[in-house]
């Protein structure tokens, strides 16, 4: 088990895995999660690493269908200026691979913030902390998970 899915066991939240084969040709992990579960794009959640102003880093969890907007995100973790981080920093900051970086069971705890658009959803799918693994549960289960909150970020 990954260290997302140990937590969300722990946590004693109500959840589910969804496995699937991931294709290593797939240009886009959460594209490619929701094709492969055949779920609707808005219900599947990617997670993305920044890099804030301070040089500290954050987490956003937004609609895979969606783009980012840096300034809301920005705003919404009381920094002037966001920017995507470097992969590599991702990589040794979270303990996950790119295209299995999930939200929960990260190495460090960092501020997360989820798009509201996810109170609308009865559950949303989140990496499970490698490509072919997401986790399914309820969006106001998952902040507490993360000490996140949520704010309009796409």
């Amino acid at each position: 088990m990954t260290p997302g899915v140990k937590v969300v066991k722990r946590a004693g939240v109500d959840f589910k895995l969804h496995q699937y084969e991931h294709d290593s040709q797939s240009k886009s992990y959460g594209l490619e999660a929701a094709e492969m579960l055949n779920l609707p794009v808005e219900r599947v959640f990617k997670t993305l690493v920044l890099k804030l102003s301070t040089g500290r880093l954050a987490v956003a969890v937004l609609p895979v269908g969606e783009q980012l907007n840096l300034k809301r995100f920005a705003s919404a973790v009381g920094d002037k200026k966001v920017a995507m981080a470097d992969p590599q920093e991702v990589e040794r900051s979270s303990g996950y691979v790119l295209g299995g970086v999930s939200p929960i069971g990260q190495k460090k705890a960092l501020p997360t913030v989820l798009d509201d658009s996810a109170q609308a959803c009865e559950t949303i799918f989140v990496s499970g902390g490698r490509r072919g693994l997401e986790i399914e549960l309820q969006a106001n289960d998952l902040l507490p998970l993360v000490r996140g909150k949520f704010a309009a970020i796409t």
